[in-house]
Order: structure tokens, then C-alpha cells, then sequence
């Protein structure tokens, strides 16, 4: 198992939007991230002990974002925004994360072409697979950054 840097070095968020907790394995195709169900999420909830199972998309997400992080550092480039273009088919078999649990969340892509892809995810507890999707995904390249933001200060 390789070191990783935290996520906050991954992810291009501040908290407390940062949901994830740390990366596990990051290979060239596919991401496994963990999330601790914990009181330091945003979305936990007090008086039911959780988080509702739809901010597991969001865990999804990160991971991407974490993924995609690594690979811009590995290229001496600062991890670049991101953004979720969508999600398909997200099927939850719990209503909520409890706390106390450490969800692992995997992610393999699917394909990617000129800054788009898809991946394919998912989210386990105690090998049993809690939540599944399907994520499209836009990462711009710096020059199309650059193109937005003088086009939106236009």
C-alpha cells in the first residue's frame, strides 16, 4: 500500500466540504477512498445517529475528485476542478450510514475522452455493497478554464 497525500491535498474543496476521509489504493483506471460515519460530516444527522445514503453520491464524487487529484499531482499540476455532470441508476439498499461505520468506496472508469468521463461506482460496508452508480464526470483543461472564467467576467 502507497502513502497518498491527505485529501484535502487531493480534492480541490475546503472544509467542511470535504467528505471523504482518506484514499486507499489510486491505480491509473480506478480510485478506493474510505469515509468514516462520524459527527464531522455536514450532513450527519444528531438525533438519528447518520447520514442519509443519497450524500452517497457525494462520497462517489470525492473519490473521483480524489482520484483525478492524485493523477494532476503525479503530472506536477495542482489538482483542477471538477464537475459532476450527472449520475445514473443510483441504488441504495439502506435508508441511512450509521455511526461509527467506515464505508469504502470504489470507483473504476469506464471511459474518458477530451476531459469527460464515466465511472462506474460503488460503496461498501463490510464487503456488502450499500449504494451503486454510474457518474459522468468533467474535468477542464487549464485553457478552458481559462476561457470560462473571462467569459463569465464578461
Amino acid at each position: 500500500m502507497t502513502d497518498y497525500p491527505s485529501i484535502a491535498q487531493l480534492v480541490p474543496h475546503d472544509e467542511p466540504m470535504i467528505f471523504i476521509d482518506r484514499a486507499i489504493d489510486i491505480q491509473q483506471d480506478s480510485v478506493h477512498c474510505q469515509v468514516d460515519i462520524g459527527e464531522n460530516n455536514l450532513f450527519f444527522n444528531l438525533e438519528q445517529n447518520s447520514i442519509p445514503a443519497y450524500v452517497g453520491i457525494e462520497f462517489m464524487a470525492q473519490s473521483l475528485a480524489a482520484w483525478s487529484g492524485y493523477h494532476s499531482l503525479q503530472k506536477g499540476e495542482q489538482p483542477a476542478i471538477g464537475f459532476l455532470l450527472g449520475s445514473r441508476r443510483y441504488i441504495s439498499h439502506c435508508d441511512a450510514f450509521g455511526k461509527g461505520q467506515t464505508l469504502d468506496v470504489y470507483a473504476e472508469k469506464l471511459m474518458e475522452d477530451n476531459g469527460m468521463a464515466v465511472f462506474t461506482a460503488r460503496i461498501e460496508f463490510e464487503q456488502k455493497v450499500l449504494a451503486s452508480c454510474q457518474l459522468n464526470v468533467y474535468v477542464p483543461s487549464e485553457d478552458k478554464l481559462k476561457e470560462m472564467k473571462t467569459r463569465s467576467q464578461q
